[in-house]
């Protein structure tokens, strides 16, 4: 039987695109969704400003949108996802937990808390298993998984593909998609002709995430990866795909041949979501593009390219979908991940 799921947060961006990649999803049943008050007892259809580039499914259209509170949820549902502003999720999703809940989220909030699990599952599967040291830390019978931002997770599977050199330091300069900001981010007037060279909290989000994610678990606690991290994030106007130039100094010597063979044969995992191959390594000199190439692996995989050696070591370019594998597709990609180690 497939598991019955929430989405809270169901009719802003990337709850629309949850609903978008969970209605056709074999293992996963959609049973609860929830918004703000004032969207509260109409249906979706009505409640939902329908943005998605396929059809509103029809079998949630006229589910009932019901208040982002525990009560208002099913006992029945198994999982949650979460697509809640930051501030928003920060108030109600340890309330989930506390009442049962598993909470995959997509929310900001609690990211990095120590007993927190920040996952891509092909990079740190195994840092789901401090989900134990969370309950016991704080009492709960549910649980709660965070993926990163949409800008960490586009050079983090790359990073982690590089690791057997000895990651020393990285930049990375980001040129981020308008679909990041949500519908009501950025206005046309300000993006059109233009790109915007701030993010707010963005740099330090690439920042400390990164280190989290590549950090070693030994059962008990999680230490960070030493490596340095210096971020640059800038707004342009695309509308979805976040593209990122990156430089990596390494202890071991790498050349562009060794980084692209790490990275073509870095392993996907057997799960739904998981593209096969993770990363994409293009040839050609200009690729890869937003438009050509945020969909490979349906909109799951990592792209790259531009791989060169340079004064300040490896250089390259790496792409991903920011609302599929940056946000919705990556909360999913958890959800598989708990229901494959037995949390559901």
């Amino acid at each position: 039987m497939a598991v019955r799921v929430g989405v809270l947060g169901a009719t802003g961006a990337v709850g629309q695109r949850l609903i978008q990649l969970l209605d056709p999803h074999p293992e996963f049943e959609i049973a609860a969704l929830t918004a703000s008050e004032s969207s509260a007892g109409k249906t979706y259809r009505q409640a939902a400003k329908w943005r998605v580039d396929s059809p509103i499914p029809e079998a949630v259209a006229d589910t009932t949108v019901t208040a982002t509170e525990p009560g208002e949820v099913p006992n029945d549902v198994d999982l949650l996802f979460s697509s809640l502003p930051s501030s928003v999720g920060a108030a109600v999703e340890a309330p989930f937990c506390e009442e049962g809940y598993i909470v995959s989220s997509n929310s900001s909030n609690g990211r990095m808390d120590d007993d927190v699990p920040l996952v891509i599952p092909e990079v740190n599967a195994d840092h789901l298993d401090l989900l134990e040291v969370q309950r016991d830390e704080r009492g709960w019978d549910g649980a709660m998984v965070k993926n990163p931002n949409c800008s960490t997770i586009t050079f983090v599977p790359t990073l982690a593909a590089l690791a057997e050199f000895g990651l020393e330091k990285v930049h990375v300069a980001t040129l981020q998609a308008v679909s990041g900001a949500g519908y009501d981010g950025v206005s046309s007037m300000e993006i059109i002709d233009n790109a915007i060279p701030y993010i707010g909290s963005e740099e330090d989000k690439l920042e400390t995430e990164s280190r989290k994610l590549l950090g070693e678990f030994d059962g008990a606690e999680l230490s960070h990866n030493e490596m340095d991290v210096a971020a640059s994030c800038n707004r342009i106007p695309t509308i979805d795909g976040h593209l990122e130039n990156v430089w990596v100094e390494t202890e071991d010597d790498l050349t562009a041949a060794d980084a692209a063979e790490a990275m073509e044969s870095y392993p996907s995992l057997d799960l739904r979501s998981s593209p096969d191959p993770l990363i994409h390594v293009f040839e050609e000199p200009d690729r890869p593009q937003p438009r050509m190439d945020r969909t490979l692996g349906d909109g799951m995989a990592i792209a790259a390219g531009g791989l060169r050696e340079s004064a300040f070591g490896l250089q390259y370019n790496c792409l991903a979908h920011n609302t599929i594998r940056g946000a919705a597709g990556a909360s999913v990609l958890n959800g598989e991940l708990l229901l494959e180690n037995g949390y559901l």
